[in-house]
């Protein structure tokens, strides 16, 4: 005798395309996790592939016009597009302007895009950005060192959205820049300068006159930029200022540091190596300010500071994480003594202390009895913290850390 057919047999001809519609689909994909799992639903068949394209937001492709425009028709809601390339494997000839026109005229719905180290860019591809993605609100084009004012300006007055930009190592870039910006892009969060020397302390000031909302600034080897400019951002910045990257700025000084205390209680950055007029006056109010924001300083090469500076530091700023004093060649083991007691414990993971001659391992040991998260630590160049002096004394490192003797060990991403 035959079984009854199950109640949840499908009726003949039945398949899950024809169950399922696109908004269905579309629920299925939205739910996977991984670009790989992602991938592998656009395998199944041409619909699901043309459904995984439309709903694909990041791409990165070394591609023609031709090409970009085929790409543009088929990833119809792509928002960000990645085109930078590398410094050791470029390839030619590279993104041109012609490729920046046909993205331009293609994507209109683009949020992000990279650009960098496509050297061969000019300001004709940034005109044709400018005129054509009203709605970009990233651009990267670090080390693009073709760009000048021209191009950009372009940029900040058909970009009105824009809230981060790098330009890294745009060398011709001027103050004349950051007036387009201030004009144009009020809601700018995130702002690259990095070894653009041509900016000033008026350029900076003219800039927070109408981007006031800038969080992340890096203008890192400006040598142009000193107390005043800093203490323009300071205070037109108070509230929304988590990153300042102030790196090798020599005619930055305490004035600039002590601004930063008085209004900017939100830092979570600070990285001022290099700053040499910087003292202990000033680190000390830095650290009583940003307490509980602080989470990464970089002080390396600020001759001036001592074991006062260190010390506030790692007793008051609970919240750190990465740590710099490299080449401060004053600091002792005196910066350590208030560590050691079971009521501080240091959320340090990331010291670079190389270049100390003064610290030996008894500092060191008074640092790993309050902090059991270290994994790396850069001692390289202090003569009385060796491995084999460590193993003589019996420090016991955290099974995690990774202990830098020699320069053996590369260092973290965000000590480079």
């Amino acid at each position: 005798m035959e079984e009854p057919p199950s109640s949840h047999t499908q009726p003949a001809g039945v398949t899950i395309n024809t169950a399922l519609g696109d908004d269905d689909l579309t629920a299925v994909l939205s739910l996977l996790q991984t670009e790989k799992d992602k991938e592998a639903f656009g395998l199944v068949c041409k619909r699901w592939l043309n459904l995984q394209n439309t709903q694909r937001k990041k791409l990165s492709v070394r591609a023609g016009p031709h090409m970009l425009r085929k790409l543009s028709a088929r990833f119809t809601r792509l928002q960000e597009l990645d085109l930078s390339q590398s410094l050791s494997r470029s390839f030619y000839p590279g993104v041109t302007d012609n490729d920046l026109s046909a993205i331009a005229s293609s994507f209109t719905c683009l949020r992000v895009l990279l650009l960098k180290n496509c050297k061969g860019i000019t300001d004709s591809g940034m005109v044709a950005i400018g005129s054509g993605l009203s709605s970009l609100q990233s651009l990267d084009v670090s080390c693009c060192r073709k760009l000048t004012d021209k191009g950009l300006s372009a940029v900040a007055m058909g970009c009105h959205d824009l809230k981060v930009l790098h330009l890294a190592g745009c060398r011709f870039v001027t103050d004349a820049l950051l007036r387009a910006l201030s004009e144009n892009c009020s809601n700018l969060e995130e702002l690259g300068l990095g070894g653009c020397n041509s900016i000033t302390d008026s350029g900076l000031a003219v800039l927070v006159k109408g981007c006031r909302k800038i969080r992340h600034l890096d203008v890192n080897k400006c040598s142009n930029i000193g107390d005043v400019g800093i203490s323009n951002i300071s205070k037109a910045c108070a509230s929304s200022l988590q990153t300042l990257k102030i790196l090798d700025c020599y005619k930055v000084g305490d004035e600039s540091i002590l601004s930063l205390a008085r209004n900017c209680k939100n830092l979570e950055t600070l990285i001022i190596g290099g700053c040499r007029n910087v003292s202990d006056e000033s680190i000390m109010a830095i650290a009583a300010a940003c307490s509980q924001s602080l989470k990464n300083l970089r002080m390396d090469w600020c001759l001036n500071l001592s074991d006062l500076s260190v010390d506030r530091i790692l007793s008051l700023c609970t919240k750190l994480e990465i740590l710099d004093i490299g080449c401060c060649e004053e600091v002792t083991d005196a910066a350590f003594q208030g560590l050691g007691n079971e009521y501080l414990k240091l959320n340090l993971r990331i010291l670079r202390i190389s270049n100390c001659p003064k610290i030996t391992t008894d500092g060191i040991r008074k640092l790993l009895k309050s902090c059991d998260v270290l994994e790396y630590l850069d001692v390289r160049s202090c003569p009385h913290v060796t491995k084999a002096g460590c193993d003589e004394v019996g420090l016991l490192f955290p099974e995690i850390c990774k202990v830098n003797f020699s320069g053996s060990l590369a260092e973290p991403d965000v000590l480079c």
